[in-house]
């Protein structure tokens, strides 16, 4: 299931998890972008994009990030790796990560956002693990039950969270740009990792290494 029309109503009772201020949060973005700024470009309706971006059907900030940095790593830069059917590691290619660097963020307010974590979380938006586990051809449908779910826990709901689809163990976050205070995130400028360099590169290998990835040569 369920790829479906969202309901006219939310029947459902939705959770609700505070971040609080001080909570820190990790983020792959490209080197010439700010750390804590939200993508203000609303993804096309059809085409492209990632699973709960803004689109013209409902504009707003959007910025995602890891709760741990393995979860940013891992949503990032390992979306459809395939494994090596001879049992060698998997190559990352090196554009993938030219340009890009690993910002620490740290919150500072608290953050209201909906979890999409459990089997409960999710029957509360009449909704199962398809919302956060299907691939990116059906990303345009679950743009459109962010928007559902955003509509109907205005204004409270500034963002969501769910288990990482690449590294379960860890939390993947997606925050509301329109329904955050202004200065809620503040990036932690001397703990960036930049993979332009060779300090960058050996530690992003270093967290690779126990998924069976390494960068390509």
């Amino acid at each position: 299931m369920p790829n479906y029309r969202p309901p006219d109503a939310l029947t459902g009772t939705p959770g609700k998890v505070t971040l609080t201020r001080g909570t820190p949060l990790y983020r792959i973005h490209g080197s010439h972008r700010p750390a804590a700024g939200f993508n203000p470009r609303p993804s096309h309706c059809l085409y492209g994009g990632g699973r709960f971006d803004a689109t013209s059907c409902d504009p707003y900030g959007y910025l995602y990030a890891g709760l741990g940095p393995t979860a940013a790593v891992c949503e990032t830069l390992l979306r459809s790796l395939p494994f090596d059917p001879a049992g060698g590691p998997r190559l990352l290619p090196r554009r993938a990560v030219e340009g890009r660097r690993l910002s620490t963020l740290r919150l500072a307010a608290d953050v209201d956002v909906l979890p999409l974590v459990s089997a409960q979380d999710l029957a509360a938006v009449h909704q199962d693990t398809w919302l956060v586990h299907t691939e990116a051809h059906e990303y345009p449908y679950t743009r459109d039950w962010a928007h559902w779910i955003r509509h109907h826990t205005d204004p409270w709901a500034q963002g969501l969270l769910w288990a990482s689809k690449r590294e379960p163990a860890d939390r993947t976050v997606v925050l509301f740009g329109d329904r955050s205070p202004e200065g809620a995130l503040r990036a932690e400028e001397g703990d960036a990792v930049d993979f332009d360099t060779a300090e960058g590169r050996e530690w992003l290998n270093s967290v690779l290494q126990p998924y069976y990835v390494q960068l390509a040569p």
